[in-house]
């Protein structure tokens, strides 16, 4: 089995030795993939023994961040998470939160960035009512899709084109 899974593929493979298992969740866009989101994910993947990653669905994403996004499809964002070593598994979900999916798997650590307020996080109480914990992690300065795709676009127009 590949690790871009269903919910219901992944519920079972988290249900077998759960016991044993570590569940950390977070979620994303992650379309213009870059150091900062590989740092973070791999500090995720430190705080448990599996990291499932939640993507966004294009849909998702057009609906939070504009009809100009995503830059990068689905299928081929979820190709590039699921290709790193510090990710176990990737699910795709479409509403504009990840709550339904951290209701269904109930993680032991629901990690985000530091930029998120914990009473802005959504799922922080599912996952604290059921055990787990809540982890904000510091995020790399400056790194993110937005500034990248900002850059890109003054050096092309800088350049005339």
């Amino acid at each position: 089995m590949g690790k871009v899974v269903s919910l219901k593929k992944l519920q079972a493979e988290l249900a077998s030795g759960r016991k044993k298992k570590k569940v950390v969740f977070t979620n994303g866009c992650f379309d213009i993939l870059h150091a900062g989101h590989v740092r973070y994910l791999k500090k995720a993947r430190s705080l448990g023994t599996v990291l499932v990653v939640g993507l966004n669905s294009d849909s998702s994403v057009r609906s939070i961040k504009g009809p100009t996004r995503p830059i990068v499809p689905q299928r081929e964002r979820s190709e590039v998470l699921s290709a790193l070593e510090c990710v176990d598994y990737v699910v795709l979900f479409n509403g504009p939160t990840p709550l339904k999916l951290i209701e269904a798997i109930k993680p032991d650590v629901l990690a985000k960035g530091a930029d998120w307020a914990a009473k802005d996080i959504v799922g922080a109480d599912v996952v604290k009512n059921s055990g787990g914990r809540v982890a904000r992690i510091t995020l790399v300065k400056g790194r993110s899709t937005t500034n990248i795709i900002r850059r890109v676009l003054e050096l092309h127009k800088s350049r005339g084109q």
